[in-house]
C-alpha cells in the first residue's frame, strides 16, 4: 500500500447528522478528525434533500392552513397563492444557512473536511477521489461510516423519466402538479400527501399495508387517516404496483389488484437503501443486510474492528435526531468512554403531516401484547383554550401509564405543536422510580393558556379512572 497523504485518529465518512455527531464528539475529546463528504457542501441528505427542504415546504402550507382557520383572516387567506417552485427556492435559503452553520462547527473544532468519494483500500485506509479525478490516501485509527441512505429504486421503474420522481428529485419540480400519485405511505409519503394537497393538487396515496404508519398507536394512525381523507387525499390500502407507464401527458400506475391510477406525476416514496455500495466494505468483510445497511452491535461496531456505522447507513430508526446520538455514541466508544444506551429507548418520532404527529414509548397494542396493566389518560385539543385560540381544535394527547406503579409508558400526540410538546413526556418517561410517575404531570403547574397543559388534563383524566380501583392510593385531588 502506498504511503498515506494524511493520517487521523478518527475518519468519518459522511457529514449528515450521524457523521457530524461522531466528528464533534471525537474532536471535543482531543482526537484528530477528518470528515469525508462526497457532495460539494456538508450536511448530508438530511440538509439537502430530505428533512430540511420537506419541512420548509410543509411549514409554508401549514401556515396558510392555520391562517385560513382563523375567521378574521379566512377571506384574505383565500387570495394567497403558493407556488411549489417558490417554496423550493425558500428551502434553498434555509439550506444555505444550515450549511454555513455546520461548516462553522467543523472549522471551530479543528475538523478537516475532505471533499470526494471514499473507498476502503485496507482496514485502516481509504482512498478519496474528488470530482476532477484526483485521489489521496487517508489513514485512520478508527472509522465511522455515516453515508446515509437514498430512495429505493426498483429496477422495473424508469426513474429517468421526468414524470417519475422520488423524495430527492421531487425538489426539482418547476410547477405545482394538478394531480399526483404517491406510491408508499410511510412518513415521507404521508408528509408529501399533506404538502401537495395543501397546495391544491389532487393526491392519490397508495399504501402497501393495511393502515397508515402501522408503528404508531392505532388511535393516532386512525386519526391521521381520517384527517388526510377529510382534506381530500384518496388513500388506497393493501395495494402493490404491477407496472408504471409514463409519457409526456402523465403517468399511469397499474396495481396488482387490477386498478389503474392516472396522474401528472408519480412520487415514489416506498423505502430507502443504504449508501454503502462502492465504498469497499464487502472486501473488508463488513456484514450488510439486504438493503445495503451495515450490521452493527449495540455500540455501533461493525464486524470489522475499529469500523463503526451510524444513522441511515445502519437502518432503523431513520431519524436525524437518532443518527446524531448514534454518532456521539460511536465516537464515545472510540475514545474509550461509556455509551449510555438509555437514550435509544426513548427517541421520539416526529411526523410533519398536517396536523403533525409525535410519539415516544410504547403503544397500546404493544402493552396489551406484553400483558402490561396500563391505563389511558386523554386530553382533547378542542377543550384547550390555546388550541381554540390558534384555530386548531383537532387533535389529542394520550398518556399510557402503569396501573400499579403509575409509571408513564407511552406518550402519543396528534395535532397542533405535537412535535414540540412530546418532549415534556419524553423527559418523564426516561426517568426512573417516582420521577417517571404520571403524578408528575398532575402535580405540575403549566402556563395558561398553552398546549403543554394538555399533560395535566390527560394525567387527571387517567387517574380519575383509577379512583375507584385504588381508593387508598395517593391521588392529586380533588379529581374532576
Amino acid at each position: 500500500m502506498p504511503t498515506a497523504d494524511q493520517r487521523f485518529d478518527v475518519v468519518v465518512i459522511g457529514s449528515g447528522p450521524g457523521g457530524e455527531g461522531a466528528a464533534m464528539k471525537a474532536a471535543k475529546s482531543g482526537r484528530s478528525v477528518a470528515v469525508i463528504e462526497e457532495q460539494p457542501e456538508v450536511g448530508g441528505g438530511c440538509t439537502h434533500w430530505t428533512t430540511i427542504p420537506s419541512k420548509v415546504l410543509r411549514e409554508a402550507v401549514w401556515r396558510l392552513t392555520e391562517f385560513s382557520g382563523l375567521p378574521r383572516f379566512r377571506e384574505a387567506a383565500a387570495k394567497v397563492e403558493l407556488s411549489y417552485a417558490d417554496l423550493v427556492r425558500d428551502a434553498g435559503s434555509v439550506i444555505e444557512k444550515q450549511v454555513r452553520m455546520r461548516r462553522g462547527f467543523y472549522d471551530r473544532n479543528g475538523v478537516t473536511v475532505l471533499t470526494g468519494r471514499a473507498r476502503f483500500v485496507a482496514r485502516g485506509a481509504v482512498e478519496v477521489a474528488d470530482r476532477a479525478g484526483a485521489t489521496r490516501l487517508v489513514e485512520g485509527a478508527a472509522f465511522v461510516v455515516a453515508t446515509g441512505s437514498r430512495p429505493y429504486h426498483p429496477p422495473e421503474v424508469d426513474f429517468s423519466h421526468p414524470r417519475v420522481l422520488d423524495s430527492h428529485t421531487v425538489l426539482r419540480l418547476k410547477e405545482t402538479p394538478r394531480s399526483l400519485i404517491i406510491y408508499g405511505a410511510g412518513v415521507a409519503g404521508c408528509e408529501y400527501a399533506s404538502i401537495f394537497r395543501g397546495l391544491g393538487s389532487k393526491v392519490s396515496l397508495v399504501n402497501t399495508r393495511g393502515k397508515l404508519l402501522s408503528f404508531l398507536d392505532d388511535e393516532i394512525s386512525g386519526a391521521l387517516t381520517y384527517h388526510l381523507r377529510d382534506q381530500g387525499v384518496v388513500i388506497r390500502h393493501d395495494e402493490e404496483f404491477a407496472r408504471v407507464e409514463a409519457d409526456d401527458a402523465g403517468v399511469r400506475l397499474h396495481l396488482k389488484s387490477g386498478k389503474t391510477l392516472a396522474g401528472e406525476f408519480l412520487l415514489w416514496a416506498n423505502g430507502r437503501t443504504g449508501n454503502t455500495d462502492g465504498i469497499g466494505l464487502e472486501a473488508l468483510g463488513v456484514g450488510l443486510d439486504g438493503r445495503g445497511c451495515v450490521k452493527v452491535d449495540g455500540d455501533y461496531r461493525s464486524s470489522v474492528p475499529g469500523l463503526y456505522a451510524v444513522g441511515d447507513a445502519v437502518g432503523n430508526p431513520p431519524l436525524a435526531s437518532a443518527a446524531y446520538d448514534q454518532g456521539r455514541c460511536a465516537a464515545a466508544r472510540i475514545v474509550g468512554e461509556r455509551c449510555d444506551r438509555r437514550f435509544s429507548r426513548f427517541i421520539p418520532t416526529g411526523i410533519y403531516t398536517i396536523p403533525e404527529i409525535s410519539s415516544v414509548g410504547e403503544t397500546e397494542a404493544e402493552l396489551t401484547r406484553r400483558k402490561v396493566p396500563y391505563e389511558v389518560g386523554q386530553s382533547f385539543f378542542r377543550d384547550l383554550s390555546r388550541a381554540q385560540i390558534a384555530g386548531w381544535p383537532m387533535g389529542m394527547l394520550k398518556l399510557l401509564f402503569h396501573r400499579d406503579t403509575l409509571a408513564v409508558l407511552g406518550v402519543h400526540c396528534f395535532g397542533y405543536q405535537a412535535s414540540e410538546i412530546v418532549h415534556i413526556g419524553q423527559l418523564v418517561l426516561s426517568q426512573e422510580g417516582e420521577g417517571s410517575s404520571v403524578l408528575r404531570f398532575a402535580d405540575t403547574t403549566f402556563n395558561y393558556p398553552t398546549m403543554a397543559e394538555a399533560y395535566r388534563v390527560a394525567a387527571l383524566n387517567g387517574l380519575n379512572r383509577l379512583k375507584g380501583v385504588y381508593p387508598s392510593r395517593r391521588m392529586p385531588g380533588p379529581l374532576p
